[in-house]
């Protein structure tokens, strides 16, 4: 299979970001970043992106708070196809995307979820297992559909939950499975092997 040519949306520190380029330059992923952007002007997902010479800008989604749509989607489909980008990379990004996003790439938009979907959907996933009493939290990546990270499962890293844990440990240790867990579904998708049967995701 070609090489991943790959374009990452964010919103904060990039460092799932990080881990993908991390990957790149020792030669354990199979895939180039050709664009950066962030609907924050000052994130630091860019100045990690113009440290590495990544293209990257900044995209105005106004008038919208938590969503990309209207004329600021069009302009990020366009930028992407622009910068030849088969694949689209959710790094921390704080919006949630719509169907033209979706249908310009289909099956090629990607999340990572600090949760073991399909639990914990949405927004501070770690404080809900917490609260929730789990012994057994974790992180999910998985394609993008029209749902709620509710998309097929590519790769899911279980972290323990620990008697003492805080809100700010856990997310910690979760952070450190998110690193891993993302070049690995990209490793999956550069190998050529895996399919999607409904929502079963198959590889090898």
């Amino acid at each position: 299979m070609a090489t991943l040519k790959l374009g990452v949306l964010g919103s904060g520190s990039g460092s799932n970001m990080q881990s993908i380029v991390d990957a790149i330059e020792k030669g354990e992923l199979d895939a180039e970043v050709k664009l950066v952007l962030a609907d924050v002007p000052d994130a630091k997902i860019l100045d990690r992106a113009k440290k590495h010479n990544i293209p990257c800008q900044y995209l105005d989604c106004a008038p919208w708070k938590t969503k990309l749509e209207g004329p600021a989607e069009d302009e990020c489909i366009r930028l992407l196809k622009e910068a030849g980008c088969d694949m689209v990379v959710l790094a921390g990004f704080m919006r949630i995307v719509k169907p033209k996003l979706l249908a310009a790439f289909p099956m090629r938009v990607l999340n990572i979820h600090p949760a073991l979907l399909p639990a914990f959907p949405g927004v501070h996933s770690w404080t809900q297992a917490l609260d929730y009493g789990c012994k057994v939290a974790g992180v999910t990546v998985h394609f993008v559909d029209a749902g709620t990270d509710s998309g097929p499962i590519i790769v899911q890293k279980a972290v323990p939950v620990l008697e003492d844990d805080t809100p700010e440990t856990l997310h910690a240790r979760i952070q450190v499975q998110e690193h891993v867990a993302y070049p690995e579904a990209l490793r999956h998708l550069a190998s050529g092997k895996l399919k999607v049967e409904g929502r079963r995701v198959r590889i090898g």
